[in-house]
């Protein structure tokens, strides 16, 4: 395989599976989709999440690498985005991010960045003082604020039809999932989301970023 064709650290072209749960294990799953057996890696996040249920959907991203293609699975698109986010900072690998994010919730994570917190970075089992410092460098800014995600004004909204097509669309615009987030926040704080429309959310979203 010619290298120059692909990015090994990006590679998307299956963006969810939805199926029965043959197998499960706080790291990996099978999932049979039509009879296909998916193989997939998730964090222990994604484990808690789905271990009581016999179908999911679970949002994935394929690494590419010389010996292998390596899918990785998300019970939720933001904890997907995370992962995307880590593995874009340089010195941290697949298997780190998973750790990461098994390890830390994402108020916790966003708390830390936000803080510049590097010592709670670094008691996260392969992260150093150097990759810490890289972290919280790179994703800072990039996290919705701790402080809104504990009153629960997105978290609230995440399930809303609207504003998931509203985040598609601003994604489509070339907005990160982040900025986006922030933007309807923001907006919650400033009137209700009842009956407004998608485009009118979209357009309210690209005066708040």
């Amino acid at each position: 395989m010619n290298s120059a064709f692909f990015n090994y650290n990006d590679f998307d072209m299956i963006g969810f599976v939805e199926g029965t749960i043959e197998y499960l294990t706080p790291a990996k799953t099978f999932i049979n989709v039509n009879g296909v057996g998916y193989e997939v890696h998730i964090s222990l996040f994604t484990y808690e999440a789905i271990k009581e249920q016999e179908t999911t959907r679970l949002f994935t991203h394929i690494q590419v690498r010389e010996d292998a293609w390596v899918m990785y699975g998300f019970s939720d698109s933001r904890e997907k985005e995370v992962f995307l986010q880590l593995v874009s900072v340089s010195g941290v690998g697949a298997a780190t991010a998973r750790v990461i994010i098994s390890s830390l919730s994402y108020a916790e994570l966003s708390r830390i960045v936000a803080n510049g917190d590097n010592k709670s970075l670094e008691r996260v089992k392969g992260i150093g003082a150097k990759t810490a410092q890289r972290i919280i460098l790179e994703l800072r800014g990039k996290l919705v604020p701790a402080d809104e995600l504990a009153d629960g004004k997105f978290n609230k909204a995440s399930h809303n039809t609207i504003v998931e097509d509203a985040l598609n669309a601003l994604a489509g615009l070339g907005i990160s999932k982040a900025n986006a987030e922030q933007a309807i926040v923001k907006i919650e704080q400033q009137q209700s989301l009842e009956g407004l429309k998608v485009e009118e959310l979209i357009k309210l979203a690209l005066k708040n970023l």
